[in-house]
């Protein structure tokens, strides 16, 4: 019997084990997606790699490491802690000028008076800048504190270290800063667990912000609720996961990421209340590659975010040195990217920003920031989501169904292409691309539309057969009682 058992046992094993290394190997495409099922489905490449940024860019000046990059207007700042250095450039990528020693508005050099030491950035982990305020802040993580600098000059304007109203156990050491149009500056720092802290705009504490719930233990969960006190102290305790980077997005909101492996979320939108509101409407969740399933054999971590003017969102993963790309909405829309040693492929990704319609993605091991474009495909992909970003639900429409004349596989182009149809009331036509898309809610919108229209057209002929049914009981019941009076 023992026997009879580990044959069927080994046979059922055998049938499982080639379907899902063909699904592995699937998976690990440059570029695809992934369809209703999980399944990973390859798929035209969204951005295409047309310029970068190495040692030979900046002459003779050494390039140490790219650990942060930020897009203004008009420049882009690269971070390099190695160096101690933010360097700039115009949108073209051409190389403008160093930041490393602090100068006044003179031009001179600022020497500490403290120390007789001249002022000087010491291994900067993050940059801003802002348009609003026409100040750029550098988060000057080994010196604990934030550098603002003139956004014209570079000139020093003043120093943010850590505040004398500051509470909790937080170490002032910025490794992220952003700052919005009033001056209230956020800041990550790594390895904190009580959460984002806000600044107001003259350096002041104002509150930890935003909250990462970690995962629950059921185990851990049933032993504390019938522990004692003293049991409970002994117990280890379980404390918030860290933020590891924060952007805006056009309307203000925070978005944020952590590769917390005990964190419920990886992706964050938060609100004014420090609530995750991140819409995630898509087939799965937003974690990347779909490994709590069995399809990878390593989870995403996420170290960076950018988002762009029409909610469409970039995630950089360190784990596969991917770009995750998610609109408004969270439906993914493409990956791309790969970990190699080929031009393009990223070793160790530490972050990512939007130029425009463009990406720029950086490499701290390869020294390298690389500038991506999108391709035909990938143009009309993000113009649809302009489109219907803006409510424009028509033209929307009309690229959507260019997507798909390109990729057949683009599942969300369907629903796209269903909505304007849905908008347009439709119902019929709307319910044939939501079910192409296996978008079920919008699917049941358009047949409760449907239903409702057909109803309206053909309510006499629903009506009669009640009036005919309520009539013959009427003047069976009149008839009765006739012959019984």
């Amino acid at each position: 019997m023992k026997y009879k058992w580990a044959i069927i046992f080994a046979f059922i094993l055998g049938m499982m084990l080639p379907s899902a290394s063909a699904f592995a190997a699937n998976t690990f495409e440059s570029n695809y997606t992934y369809d209703f099922w999980g399944n990973s489905q390859k798929s035209l490449p969204a951005f295409e790699l047309v310029n970068q940024v190495d040692g030979s860019s900046l002459g003779d000046i050494p390039l140490g490491s790219v650990d942060d990059v930020f897009v203004s207007s008009d420049r882009i700042f690269l971070v390099d802690s190695t160096e101690s250095r933010v360097d700039v450039f115009d949108r073209d990528l051409k190389f403008l000028l160093s930041i490393k020693l602090i100068r006044d508005d003179a031009g001179k050099i600022i020497v500490n008076p403290d120390t007789n030491q001249q002022l000087m950035l010491n291994k900067p982990g993050g940059v801003y800048f802002s348009e609003a305020l026409n100040e750029l802040y550098i988060a000057d993580t080994e010196a604990e504190r934030i550098v603002v600098l003139s956004g014209s000059n570079y000139a020093f304007k003043r120093s943010i270290e850590k505040p004398a109203n500051m509470v909790g156990v937080t170490q002032f050491k910025p490794s992220k800063v952003i700052v919005d149009k009033d001056g209230q500056i956020s800041v990550v720092v790594q390895g904190s667990y009580e959460g984002i802290i806000q600044l107001n705009s003259d350096g002041t504490f104002a509150r930890y912000f935003g909250l990462n719930k970690p995962k629950v233990n059921v185990v851990d969960y049933f032993w504390k609720s019938i522990a004692s006190s003293q049991q409970k102290q002994k117990m280890k305790k379980i404390f918030a996961p860290s933020f590891n980077n924060i952007t805006f997005d056009s309307e203000g909101l925070i978005y944020a990421t952590t590769f917390d492996a005990s964190a419920q979320n990886k992706v964050f939108r938060f609100n004014s209340k420090g609530e995750n509101v991140l819409l995630q409407n898509g087939y799965w969740p937003v974690i990347g590659d779909l490994h709590s399933f069995g399809i990878t054999d390593k989870k995403s971590q996420f170290v960076d975010i950018a988002v762009s003017d029409f909610g469409v969102y970039a995630l950089l993963d360190k784990t596969k040195g991917r770009v995750f790309l998610y609109n408004f909405e969270g439906d993914l829309m493409n990956i791309f990217g790969s970990n190699g040693n080929l031009k393009g492929d990223l070793k160790d990704p530490t972050a990512i920003a939007w130029a425009g319609d463009r990406l720029i993605v950086t490499d701290k091991q390869f020294s390298t920031a690389y500038l991506y474009q999108p391709t035909e495909f990938g143009q009309i992909a993000l113009d649809a989501e302009k489109q219907y970003f803006n409510g424009k639900w028509e033209a929307a429409g009309k690229d959507y169904e260019q997507t798909l004349h390109q990729n057949a596989n683009y599942d969300i182009a369907y629903t796209g292409v269903g909505r304007n149809y849905l908008m347009r009331d439709k119902y019929e036509d709307a319910m044939y691309y939501f079910e192409l898309g296996n978008s079920r809610g919008y699917y049941s919108k358009a047949y409760n539309g449907y239903r409702n229209l057909f109803i309206q057209h053909h309510f006499v002929w629903l009506i009669i057969p009640f009036l005919l049914v309520a009539f013959a009981l009427f003047y069976s019941e009149f008839r009765y009682n006739k012959r019984n009076s």
